[in-house]
């Protein structure tokens, strides 16, 4: 079943099946079609995310296990609502090993354990090289090691570590360490001389070959118990680029769920990208439609002076394909580097015995660094190799030949081990280079600092956004849209508030200039960034900015890091929140600025929530964002969501209360959001005719640029639905707003309503004007 729309809840401990269950009937009335669940196998002990998991083969007993599943299963289905669930296929966690079966025989058993095979891992001689697990805090921290009194265990703190049979019965701790399949060493070890693969740079995630028939069906046997029975609908498959051949897993999960499943992957594409052909699924988790809707409410006209402003406050004009070739540069060589060694062994020789290792890992590195997209998938996706190749030949002709050589290698056997290794490695440098570097470094507008973001693209034209819209409704109309995800770098309401900074650039710059001369910090590009950020969240608490500014500069890694912390840094960065909201004057301006854009904000969230809600493919809303919602990364995007709220609101509206865009009660503000996503969820859910086919309908008078509308729901000329927005409403204002402007609407006279107010509407053209007196968005229907 492919749902109308879907809600994204995170499932944790904090918040169990039990509390999903309690969500159903408010879930129901808000118009939703399936439930989207967050991982819900087993996890990590205290997991608060379930991307950790331990055991596949189980529900999550912190959850509520398997009754607790199937309990909130049937009550989604008794009142008509879907289960989409997150899997995550690449890799396990291995941070608590007596919690993950597999790991824990692994490493008693070594290469004579059952599940040594489950893991990519060099287990070819563990004696002359065992596997390095990095978890002690200095090299001398082995002394620290201790035995548990049946010496079946070796402890280090809270970590447990099984002991071979047959090893532990003599000697000293550190002894009985060496006779093991594995060694405990610093934990900076792992970077460079890790013998496992990892989900990017975190050790503590080691991944699953389930490229292997056996593998898959051994991992995947539960889910699919629960498709078989009927208690699942679609799967959303967390960071495929990390599989060894992600075509085969997607083909091999299509066979296994069958035709009518929904089944979504979790890739990220670039502006110009698509997904390979010969994948079965019905498409993405939405990021390419995030940049998309969100960037109709940037002003390209903004861009020169949004980027006088950032190369003014940092005292450089750096091209972004620069800053993202230094980063990517910067996890080849210092974060990734055991996987650039991998693959540099693996490269064919010169043929005269003369290569220098160390050139060809620095040829290895550049060309992982010079792919266009996250990955290539040999044969297909040719292009992106080919440009990568001739990119980093050209940027280091001293390295053309050994480049050249891993091109020729990687074409002649495009199912090779060199292949694989290169694909799935410069998924990772990419991801890490560009979503966890760059975009915390290139801070000239953040708004469009986005996973799937194009942020040297400023904003999309409408033109642009119908022809996607159009090209999505056509080929992949089963694919998920967002907006904001546990994922996004901020929420979609932030983003909405930072567009219009692209409409006041003067204005920003003027108040950047003011308040960071007042509270500096340790670097120019934090100080945009952080600046952005204020406004953007607004109100915001010292616990919250202080720990998203601690992530960013050390995400950013410019004048501090996670691996190597600069505690003078760190301290100055933690302390500037407290600083900023204890300064009445600095208070005050940032209030009055937010107040300034607020209003256009909401504007900008209201017509980026509509479009993307009324628009082709599966829309779904991360949760809590049917409000007003002004969250920041992960974590901050991850906390209690008030539905007690959020049921109080929908009960007044579905008794006829129509609350004002502008009212004092913040409430009622917030019940705008409500009263739009309400209105678009359930005529999806009720009436999915409407929801077919999709064509631009231009506005037309003096403000026409200002609105961007399509129609749905019938041949052309008689559709039945209509979504308007409001877009650039700074510049709308200036104008002295809609003026003479009309849209022409299909089916002639007829009359249509508005869904969202409730109001009739007359056919033909009505004036914007009057259409969106109430709400700067309208949602119509006509009678068929």
């Amino acid at each position: 079943m492919i749902p109308p729309s879907t809600y994204r809840l995170q499932l944790s401990p904090a918040q169990p099946f039990a509390d999903a269950r309690d969500l159903v009937g408010y879930l129901d009335g808000l118009g939703v079609g399936a439930l989207y669940c967050s991982p819900i196998l087993q996890a990590s002990p205290g997991s608060m995310h379930g991307y950790d998991v331990v055991d596949p083969t189980r529900a999550n007993d912190e959850l509520g296990g398997e009754e607790g599943r199937r309990e909130l299963v049937a009550t989604l289905r008794a009142a008509g609502l879907g289960v989409l669930v997150d899997l995550v296929p690449n890799h396990m966690g291995v941070a608590v090993p007596a919690a993950n079966p597999s790991w824990w025989s692994l490493l008693r058993e070594g290469a004579d354990s059952p599940y040594a095979d489950w893991y990519d891992a060099d287990l070819t001689d563990l004696t002359a090289r065992p596997l390095l697990i990095p978890v002690l805090g200095s090299p001398e921290a082995i002394d620290e090691l201790t035995l548990s009194d049946d010496r079946t265990e070796l402890h280090y703190y809270e970590h447990r570590y099984p002991v071979a049979p047959g090893t532990g019965d003599d000697g000293t701790p550190q002894e009985v360490h060496e006779r093991q399949h594995y060694r405990l060493v610093h934990w900076r070890r792992g970077n460079a001389e890790l013998t496992y693969r990892r989900f990017f740079d975190v050790s503590d995630l080691a991944a699953v070959r389930v490229d292997d028939p056996a593998i898959f069906d051994a991992t995947h046997a539960e889910v699919l118990r629960w498709r078989a029975a009927g208690e699942l609908d679609g799967l959303r498959i967390d960071h495929p680029d990390g599989l060894t051949t992600p075509g085969d897993y997607v083909r091999r999960l299509r066979a296994a769920l069958g035709e009518t499943a929904w089944l979504l992957v979790e890739k990220i594409l670039g502006p110009d990208e698509a997904l390979p052909l010969s994948w079965p699924v019905d498409g993405t988790t939405g990021y390419e439609a995030l940049r998309e809707v969100q960037g109709l409410f940037v002003d390209p006209r903004g861009e020169a002076l949004i980027d006088a402003v950032s190369a003014q406050h940092t005292g450089a004009r750096e091209a972004l394909s620069v800053t993202e070739h230094v980063a990517k540069r910067l996890v080849t060589d210092e974060i990734l580097v055991a996987e650039v060694t991998r693959i540099a062994a693996l490269v064919p020789g010169d043929g005269d015995g003369g290569d220098d290792p160390s050139k060809v890992q620095d040829a290895v590195a550049e060309l992982l660094g010079a792919y266009p997209v996250y990955r290539s998938y040999l044969p297909e996706g040719r292009d992106a190799l080919d440009r990568a190749v001739d990119t980093a030949a050209t940027a280091r002709p001293e390295l053309a030949e050994i480049v050249r050589r891993i091109h020729a290698a990687m074409t002649a056997e495009p199912d090779g081990h060199l292949t694989r290794r290169v694909e799935q490695t410069s998924g990772m440098v990419t991801a890490k280079g560009v979503e966890d570097t760059t975009f915390y470094r290139w801070n000239r507008f953040v708004a469009l600092n986005e996973v799937g973001g194009a942020p040297d693209r400023f904003g999309v034209s409408p033109r642009e956004f119908h022809t996607k819209a159009a090209a999505r409704d056509a080929a992949t109309p089963a694919t998920m849209t967002t907006l904001s995800t546990h994922d996004t770098k901020r929420s979609e309401d932030v983003r909405a508030r930072l567009a219009v900074l692209s409409e006041l650039t003067a204005e920003w710059g003027a108040f950047l200039r003011s308040a960071s001369a007042r509270h500096p910090l340790p670097s120019p590009s934090l100080e945009l960034l952080a600046w952005q950020s204020v406004l953007g969240a607004w109100p915001l608490t010292e616990e919250r900015l202080a720990g998203y500014l601690t992530k960013a500069s050390k995400e950013a890694k410019l004048v501090t890091a996670h691996v190597d912390a600069v505690p003078e840094v760190d301290e100055a960065i933690a302390a500037w929140p407290g600083q900023v909201l204890a300064d009445a004057d600095a208070v005050a301006e940032i209030e009055a600025f937010v107040a300034s854009i607020d209003r256009h904000g909401r504007s900008n969230a209201l017509g980026q929530k509509l479009l993307q809600l009324a628009g082709p493919g599966v829309p779904d809303v991360y949760q809590g964002t049917e409000l007003f919602e002004y969250s920041l990364v992960d974590p901050d995007n991850r906390r209690p969501v008030d539905f007690g709220l959020r049921r109080r609101l929908l009960e007044r509206l579905d008794g006829g209360w129509s609350p004002a865009v502008d009212a004092d009660d913040p409430d009622e503000v917030a019940a705008t959001k409500l009263a739009v996503v309400v209105a678009a969820l359930r005529l999806r859910r009720f009436r999915p005719e409407l929801f077919d086919g999709y064509t631009p309908l231009p506005a037309s008078g003096t403000a026409a640029d200002h609105a961007l509308a399509f129609a749905r729901g019938g041949p052309a000329g008689r559709e039945r639905l209509v979504a308007v927005a409001t877009r650039l409403p700074v510049g709308l204002q200036a104008a002295g707003g809609w003026g003479d402007t009309v849209l022409p609407l299909p089916g002639g006279a007829d009359d249509w309503t508005d869904v969202v107010t409730g109001r009739a509407v007359d056919g033909g053209a009505p004036r914007l004007t009057q259409l969106l007196d109430r709400y700067p968005v309208a949602l119509l229907v006509r009678p068929a």
